[in-house]
């Protein structure tokens, strides 16, 4: 027989309620509630685990034995028509079969399972026992939950068992229960006198009437002992009555059945704490969502602020391009000079690549240097902000932001790339103004022209020359004059055009001068969205801890959730 014979309600309903009790401990763990140890000792849970204890009196010979095996349906206690019982032993659970004799009580050790929640305590009969066996059972009346107190059918007013259960508390009286034994011996008709007698006996005897129980342990065995259970003789032994009082009283009228609602009804209690921790953590998140959400506004907003500053730093762009306009036109008509332009004449012009290079590398030194200047006012910004930030942060989200790269250096980083990145624009926006081009043009058709002058130089200076060999008066000195002549006009014609393809460049750069700064507008507030981009990275922190924070979240709402549900469940088998 199992123990679920006897309050299966109340075993099912413990074992599901102390499953459930330790999802719910380490929930409320990881939610970040901790029950205090007050608390948990509410829960009884430990006293949950006792076995009940079911202690059996009555006069020598009145079935105590028997009764105790036909109601377990196994062989605990031998029984014959003598005496078998002379000392008060106690059936528990044990892997091995053994025999505990002790001073007061032997524990006696089965491997049967239903001695896990039950322990049967024998005793002898009542009408053989000294006082101080009287003393040791009434001792365990408080310590049980059932208290068996058994009668002959043929003789139920066996004055030592009366005496024995006389005077005890109103508490033990509640756990007592009367139990006529042998009723197959008896008329059908008789069992009612037995049970009044009885009933009249226990009102003068203990001040009330405790539930009375005739049965048959005989044939409880008999019933038992089919193959098929004979329903109809079980019920006629009486132990369909006693066994549904006894699963009755430990399903509804134990303390430990009250114990297991009140465990599970804090279990609940529980669960509605963490349901709230899980509703404060979801708001919180919330909260802490927007204020991220507010911290990239503001970083926007710093940096739609240094936009809006832009005009004065493009000012600044065509301020810098006009003074290395001048300075490059003031070396490109150096470069246009007399001797160099002789030179050109015989090696080729390369002055358009060359002042255009110049022109581009000192251009590009100077607007990294105006750019070094806007993001350092960036930097520094950017780090008053985040000292401020750190804060706040602390105050709204806890932990302090840990990065894995030092704010200075990711903000010295993204200033050195946005330096580069207005240097390299600069660079290709001055090759999108074809500015080299009209030069070359220019440049070629003076060295055309100082070719044409330097030929005709050299010729006549060499027909002079040739003259001069041969003797011929006066001709070779009217030769080398003109060869002058066309040397003194190249000379003059090379000092004007230089001047003025000089001035030309001068005005042509000057020209382009805006087309340049608004070449430069966009890349500009797109370098400073890319800095702003590279300092809001600097958040990751704080998205990766709300991240790991949601997703902690959301199982322990699902959990939180099918724990209710199972606490739900079992309260309907209440």
């Amino acid at each position: 027989m199992s123990q679920l014979k006897f309050g299966e309600r109340f075993f099912s309903n413990r074992d599901r309620v102390a499953q459930v009790w330790e999802k719910v401990i380490e929930l409320a763990n990881s939610s970040g509630i901790h029950l205090d140890e007050m608390s948990l000792e509410e829960t009884h849970k430990d006293s949950l685990e006792h076995p009940f204890v079911f202690t059996v009196i009555g006069e020598v010979n009145c079935g105590k034995s028997s009764l105790i095996n036909s109601l377990f349906n196994h062989a605990l206690c031998p029984f014959s028509t003598l005496p078998e019982t002379s000392e008060i032993i106690r059936y528990r659970y044990g892997t091995k079969e053994a025999n505990q004799p002790a001073a007061e009580i032997t524990d006696i050790f089965h491997g049967y399972d239903f001695l896990r929640d039950f322990h049967i305590i024998d005793t002898p009969g009542t009408n053989v026992l000294d006082s101080e066996k009287q003393d040791q059972i009434r001792a365990l009346f408080s310590k049980s939950d059932l208290i068996f107190v058994t009668f002959l059918a043929s003789n139920p007013w066996g004055a030592a068992t009366w005496n024995l259960i006389s005077n005890l508390s109103q508490h033990e009286y509640e756990r007592m229960v009367f139990i006529i034994q042998q009723t197959d011996k008896q008329e059908d008709v008789d069992i009612p006198i037995i049970l009044n007698h009885i009933s009249d006996l226990s009102i003068k005897r203990i001040g009330l009437i405790p539930e009375t129980i005739p049965v048959s342990a005989k044939l409880a065995a008999e019933a038992k002992s089919d193959t098929s259970p004979n329903q109809a003789l079980h019920e006629k032994s009486g132990f369909k009555k006693l066994e549904g009082y006894i699963a009755n009283f430990i399903n509804n009228r134990t303390t430990r059945a009250h114990a297991v609602k009140k465990w599970h009804d804090f279990a609940l209690k529980v669960v509605s704490s963490i349901e709230q921790k899980i509703e404060k953590l979801k708001r919180l998140h919330s909260k802490q969502n927007d204020f991220l959400g507010s911290l990239e506004d503001e970083i926007d907003k710093m940096r739609e602020s240094l936009v809006s500053r832009l005009p004065r730093h493009l000012k600044e762009v065509a301020e810098v391009f006009e003074t290395e306009a001048f300075h490059v036109t003031r070396q490109l008509k150096k470069w246009l000079g007399i001797r160099r332009s002789l030179v050109n004449v015989f090696t080729g012009d390369e002055t358009g690549a060359q002042i255009e290079s110049v022109f581009i590398d000192r251009l590009r030194i100077a607007v990294e240097a105006v750019a070094e200047n806007d993001a350092q006012d960036v930097v520094v910004a950017c780090l008053n902000h985040w000292q401020e930030l750190g804060i706040r942060v602390r105050k709204e989200i806890g932990p302090s932001i840990d990065q894995s790269v030092p704010i200075e250096d990711a903000l010295e980083q993204a200033k050195q790339r946005f330096m580069q990145r207005i240097g390299s624009t600069a660079h290709q926006a001055i090759g999108s103004l074809h500015v080299r081009k009209d030069l070359e043009r220019e440049l070629r058709t003076r060295l055309t022209a100082l070719k044409s002058f330097t030929a005709s130089t050299l010729i006549f200076l060499s027909l002079g020359a040739i003259t001069g060999i041969l003797e011929i008066p006066l001709l070779p000195w009217i030769l080398c004059s003109i060869a002058g002549a066309f040397f003194l006009v190249g000379s003059v014609i090379a000092l004007m055009t230089g001047s003025r393809i000089s001035n030309d460049f001068k005005l042509s750069l000057l020209n382009t001068c805006g087309q340049f700064a608004d070449t430069l507008r966009y890349d500009y507030e797109d370098a400073l969205r890319l800095f702003f981009q590279e300092y809001t990275s600097c958040l990751n922190a704080i998205r990766k801890h709300l991240a790991e924070e949601k997703q902690s979240i959301e199982p322990m709402a699902e959990r939180r959730q099918k724990l209710l549900i199972e606490l739900k469940s079992i309260e309907a088998g209440f």
